[in-house]
This record gives C-alpha cells, sequence and structure tokens, in this order.
C-alpha cells in the first residue's frame, strides 16, 4: 500500500470504531516535518485508547511501524507513524487546542 492508501485505511480504521469528524490534512508539498496529520475525536477517554489499540491492531500486522505513542493523558493521544501523524482528541481537548486551524493555514501556505 502507499501511503495515501494507508492515510484512508487509517481514516476508515477510525469511522468503523465510531470516532467523529475525522480529518485527513496533505501537508506534503509544505515544509511541515510530517506529510499527513490525521485528526479525530473520540466519545470519552477509553474510547481514544480503544481506537489507538484498533489501529495497532490492525495497522501492524500490514508493516506499518508506531515509532512513538504518547497515550499518557487519554484526552489526547498522537500516534508518530514517521510520514504519519494521528491524534485522537476527546471533544474538549480538540477545542481547546483548534490544531485544524493551524493545519489548514499551513496546508493553504498561509504560514510563510
Amino acid at each position: 500500500m502507499n501511503r495515501v492508501e494507508i492515510v484512508e485505511k487509517i481514516k476508515n480504521l477510525l469511522d468503523e470504531k465510531k470516532a467523529e469528524n475525522v480529518e485527513v490534512f496533505d501537508l506534503k508539498d509544505t515544509d511541515y516535518f510530517v506529510d499527513y496529520v490525521v485528526l479525530s475525536t473520540a466519545l470519552v477517554d477509553k474510547h481514544a485508547l480503544a481506537l489507538l489499540d484498533y489501529l495497532k491492531q490492525e495497522l501492524k500486522p500490514m508493516g506499518e511501524s508506531f515509532f512513538n505513542i504518547d497515550d499518557e493523558n487519554a484526552d489526547w493521544i498522537v500516534a508518530d507513524l514517521g510520514d504519519i501523524i494521528v491524534h485522537i482528541f476527546t471533544e474538549n481537548q480538540r477545542k481547546k487546542f483548534n490544531l485544524e486551524e493551524f493545519l489548514i493555514k499551513l496546508q493553504n501556505k498561509e504560514l510563510y
């Protein structure tokens, strides 16, 4: 699978397990440190941990490596797959940090 297909697979896996508002940002043409960022909202912190476990269960057999996972705070989990970063937020954390605004500006090259 190429990276676009992997990102689509991640989006579909999150959708399957009832993650809300899953968004993908293609940042290949920017100077950002990864090519893709996936944002999603979990219903509660336990749901966020379950989403992460499901991603690992489904993606590792496909050869995907999770280089780093920050799941110390289940309200905002970050999974680093090298050129793809997956953020799983609870709703309040997603609103609080509003990462979409930054990523939209970056994607549209409004930050240069």
